[in-house]
């Protein structure tokens, strides 16, 4: 959530409460609800009184007094608090979890109908993706998107793992692979080939393989998954995938060491074909084993579905959409000159 409901006590003789009594506990009951929730959600979301009372515009104590009021309301403590931290009991994280939907909806059906009456867009826009895609495709388009859009902030966030949109508040998430998620809209961008090169050094000194068996035989540059598990190498065989994990020489993390180690002549490795394609456009990297290359599980761009999609929610997916399917990430074809009547052979 980017912002909060307007966080105001209701007085007894404002317009809202004409011709209600003061003392209606119906009414009193539902202010200190009202108050209670959205200082929760804000406390729960920033992790801090102080940060909540930043964002909703008011101060630390009226956020402490809204959230101990409802509390003594639910006859439960929400919070643990130090002088350090404030984390949820395991009754606000279940309270959290209750309330989160509700408001989430409310917030959306506001900003519906603001974009509705409102001119170009604007507010906050987190987005989603892995590291390798993050840094090579998506930031360095981050720019031209601003300069378009200069209303719309937007905050990156990098992640081998898939976010959650949810509970990650992401707003747009580029993801690799096909989706199984109803509430989940996915966009394919691109598609995603895995290439497998080495260096010109690399080839001259050791030779490429010439079908997947032969990887064994050579040093070998893999991946550690968010998940801990090695990455597998995937191939097309006689029409068939097959994946293997073959023992490798130096494992990463993060995909541009695999890159720079490629680069470097220490090896083989698979890489998508977006990371590769400049190095094999460049013959920095040569590439192999395009006969046996797997099937397109495509790069996507994901979002909530909703009814009505917000403005700059929007325009960020059209902007990103027309501009990286622009850059010719596939790189087909590019292959190493010593094994293209191989390749051709082996297809």
């Amino acid at each position: 959530m980017d912002t909060f409901l307007p966080f105001k006590s209701s007085s007894p003789r404002s317009p809202a409460n004409a011709g209600v009594d003061a003392h209606d506990p119906l009414m009193s009951s539902f202010s200190a609800s009202y108050a209670g929730v959205v200082a929760f959600i804000a406390v729960a979301t920033e992790g801090s009184f102080a940060r909540a009372g930043d964002r909703l515009g008011i101060g630390r104590s009226a956020v402490s007094r809204s959230v101990q009021k409802l509390e003594s309301q639910l006859g439960t403590r929400l919070f643990l608090r130090t002088t350090r931290a404030t984390s949820l009991t395991g009754e606000g994280e279940l309270f959290f979890e209750n309330c989160r939907p509700g408001v989430e909806r409310v917030m959306q059906a506001l900003e519906e109908m603001r974009d509705l009456r409102e001119g170009p867009p604007r507010g906050h826009l987190r987005v989603g993706a892995t590291y390798g895609f993050g840094r090579q495709v998506v930031a360095p388009l981050l720019k031209a998107f601003r300069a378009n859009f200069p209303e719309v902030s937007v905050e990156l966030v990098l992640d081998e793992r898939d976010a959650d949109l949810v509970t990650d508040r992401i707003d747009v998430a580029f993801r690799d692979g096909v989706l199984d998620d109803s509430q989940v809209i996915a966009r394919q961008l691109i598609p995603m080939r895995l290439v497998v090169c080495a260096s010109p050094d690399y080839a001259r000194r050791h030779g490429l393989p010439r079908s997947p068996d032969e990887i064994g035989a050579h040093a070998l540059i893999n991946r550690r998954l968010a998940q801990g598990r090695l990455r597998a190498w995937d191939f097309r065989i006689d029409g068939r995938a097959r994946s293997l994990v073959p023992p490798a020489g130096q494992t990463f993390n993060d995909p541009d060491l695999i890159l720079k180690a490629a680069l470097d002549g220490e090896g083989l490795a698979q890489l998508p074909a977006y990371q590769a394609c400049a190095a094999l456009r460049e013959g920095s990297l040569v590439a192999c084993l395009e006969a046996f290359a797997p099937g397109d599980g495509g790069h996507y761009l994901c979002y909530l579905s909703r009814r009505q999609l917000p403005k700059r929610i929007r325009v960020f997916v059209d902007f990103m959409t027309t501009r990286v399917r622009a850059l010719d990430l596939d790189c087909g074809g590019i292959a190493h000159p010593a094994n293209r009547e191989e390749t051709a052979a082996a297809a």
